[in-house]
């Protein structure tokens, strides 16, 4: 279940501070700096259009990368900030952190809800109310699901999923204590109306 890790393919920055900053924002780059595991921290500077690409994307921030300087040994690394222009929202500055393979880290990871049509709930023509898209979930940096599944097997109107219902991967738990609600199934107002009457009919 563990993803493939992806290649993030950047340049290593000459100089810090504002003035290199504006210089890599001129060439089209986005600033940056790669910090952590008890090494000094290392400027860099991304391509705007493949880094707003890849934000675009979705889940960058929950993705483990496989960072490349040429010249430079591999590092994995998570994203742990993206400044962004307060007026047009683009980023103009990115802050990752190095990982070893057993850094545990809290990371928000996306919810896939399968077996719709075995839903009786569904069939009925219910309604599957998602609460959570993604759950933050502490997890080991060689071992970061692309995913947690719901199966809707079997479920019916009024039945509501929690954490507690879903197989998680090894070694990872939820950063919150309490069984938190990830969707449950809501009857159609149709439905509702009919059960309502029905209630007060045997009343």
């Amino acid at each position: 279940m563990a993803k493939e890790i992806p290649d993030l393919v950047v340049e290593a920055r000459a100089g810090t501070g504002k003035g290199a900053a504006r210089q890599a924002r001129r060439e089209g780059k986005v600033p940056g700096i790669v910090y952590g595991d008890g090494k000094d921290p290392q400027p860099i500077q991304i391509e705007f259009n493949s880094l707003l690409t890849k934000l675009r994307a979705g889940r960058f921030l929950s993705t483990l990368w496989n960072l490349k300087i040429d010249g430079q040994d591999d590092v994995r690394v998570v994203c742990r900030g993206v400044q962004r222009d307060v007026v047009k929202d683009l980023p103009t500055h990115i802050d990752f952190m190095r990982l070893h393979r057993n850094t545990r880290v809290n990371l928000f990871i996306h919810v896939n809800f399968e077996n719709h049509e075995e839903a009786p709930g569904l069939k009925r023509g219910g309604t599957l109310v998602i609460v959570r898209p993604e759950v933050e979930l502490v997890v080991t940096a060689s071992e970061i699901p692309d995913h947690i599944t719901v199966d809707l097997t079997g479920k019916k109107i009024g039945d509501t999923i929690h954490i507690s219902d879903i197989v998680l991967p090894n070694g990872a738990k939820p950063t919150i204590d309490r069984d938190f609600v990830i969707a449950n199934i809501a009857a159609p107002s149709g439905l509702r109306s009919e059960e309502n009457e029905e209630a007060a009919a045997e009343a």
